[in-house]
């Protein structure tokens, strides 16, 4: 791994970082306790060009500035700290490994399984004062919605889009 400061890596963390804030904060649709939204992919994209820690610091960054710009309620640490873990997931499952649509749906299954129904479903029971179990049928079916999507789209955009962009950057 390259230790050195690198600005083009910087800078293109941070323009996948706006997009992320810009497709979660605004084209996403909101209900009380799901959003279905779209801002996995700039994180799925940065951890498959940058690695787990980049990927999960950046997700992070992007929640807070997010709440920080766009406030949609009172800031909670729970969901930074589940950016975050999506953002290694994604990382550890991509990073310098070939994109296999089975490793695509292992990174997929976990985030939308264990952390987004998992995590975020108990911090939304803590938030809301609601049991665990009654938040949980409306977020199966969002993780049932997601998880064919999110697998389609991150492969989908890998094989169009992220291999051109590695490909422009590096020349």
């Amino acid at each position: 791994m390259d230790k050195k400061f690198d600005v083009k890596k910087l800078i293109q963390i941070s323009l996948l970082i706006a997009i992320e804030v810009i497709l979660t904060r605004f084209c996403s649709i909101n209900i009380q306790i799901v959003r279905i939204g779209f801002g996995f992919l700039p994180v799925a994209i940065i951890a498959m060009m940058y690695g787990p820690i980049s990927a999960g610091v950046a997700y992070a960054i992007g929640d807070i500035l997010g709440m920080m710009i766009f406030p949609s309620g009172s800031y909670f640490p729970g969901f930074t700290l589940t950016a975050f873990l999506t953002g290694v997931v994604y990382g550890v499952f991509l990073y310098n490994k070939p994109k296999t649509w089975p490793r695509i749906i292992g990174a997929v299954l976990i985030v939308c399984l264990v952390i987004n129904l998992g995590l975020d479903t108990l911090w939304l029971s803590i938030l809301m004062g609601k049991g665990y179990i009654a938040l949980l049928p409306t977020r199966i079916m969002k993780a049932v919605l997601m998880i064919p999507v999110q697998t389609f789209i991150i492969g989908i955009i890998w094989k169009k889009v992220v291999v051109r962009f590695v490909k422009v950057s590096q020349a």
